[in-house]
């Protein structure tokens, strides 16, 4: 796995995370700006070839 691979799977679980506690949280704003955040890194990655799987965030 190349850096790039890595580094954009890190952030997206990361921004997954960051969603999930924002939820949890009640923070509507902060989770719209992390589901925001985390179509742009899906997309980033798909333009990229880089498999991304499904989770729940």
């Amino acid at each position: 796995m190349d850096a790039f691979t890595a580094g954009i799977l890190q952030r997206i679980r990361n921004t997954e995370s960051d969603l999930i506690r924002a939820r949890e949280s009640g923070d509507d704003f902060l989770a719209d700006v992390e589901q925001a955040e985390l179509e742009d890194l899906r997309r980033l990655a798909a333009e990229y070839g880089v498999e991304v799987g499904v989770t729940s965030a």
